[in-house]
């Protein structure tokens, strides 16, 4: 039986898939500009996906502490023994208008600058003023001098040994606002009583 139909590969012979020719002419040129466009733009997003990627995964600064609490900034020392004798309320003019004096350093360590708002003592027959008076503030790194005043109002209330006596000073900076009482120490301690003696040692309690 004889007939035409399709050639059969020989030996040793492959059969190859030809790709279809591509278009030419306008119609090509079209063709070929859109697709070098879609290869561009993609490339760009793969390129602009990788730097926010990286952008994202990179370290991230630490945020600055925050500044320390104003009492933990500052120091308050007792510097100058007191001088002078207190003054009571019934005492002359000249006396009761002097009162004695004792000097504080107080110095600012680290943080903002620190204001103190508030200074007071604790005890009931004593007034005290300050030079410089509240309020004023202090620098970071530096210190500065307070001369503290006592005159006895009343020496039934006033202390006659005190053990830790202290001053009570409100402080502030950017961070707080914090009421705070020093404790001096001994020397103070020792230098208080034996001028509270001097003023009230004739009162009878």
């Amino acid at each position: 039986m004889s007939g035409i139909g399709p050639v059969e590969p020989g030996e040793d012979t492959r059969v190859r898939d030809t790709p279809p020719p591509r278009p030419r002419g306008r119609l090509a040129l079209r063709y070929e500009r859109h697709r070098r466009t879609v290869l561009a733009s993609g490339a760009v997003l793969v390129v602009l996906a990788g730097g926010g990627y990286l952008y994202a995964s990179r370290s991230q600064p630490r945020p600055a502490p925050p500044p320390p609490y104003p009492s933990q900034a500052i120091d308050l020392v007792y510097v100058t023994p007191a001088t002078g004798s207190p003054a009571t309320a019934t005492g002359s003019p000249a006396t009761a208008a002097g009162g004695f004096s004792f000097t504080v350093l107080l110095s600012v360590r680290s943080g903002p600058p620190v204001t103190v708002t508030r200074l007071t003592q604790p005890y009931d027959g004593l007034s005290m003023t300050s030079s410089p008076a509240a309020p004023f503030q202090t620098k970071s790194h530096s210190a500065r001098k307070i001369t503290v005043t006592l005159r006895v109002t009343e020496c039934e209330k006033a202390p006659r040994n005190p053990g830790l006596p202290f001053l009570d000073v409100t402080l502030r900076n950017t961070r707080a606002i914090e009421a705070h009482s020093f404790i001096l120490g001994a020397r103070y301690a020792q230098d208080l009583s034996r001028e509270l003696e001097v003023a009230c040692g004739n009162d009878s309690r």
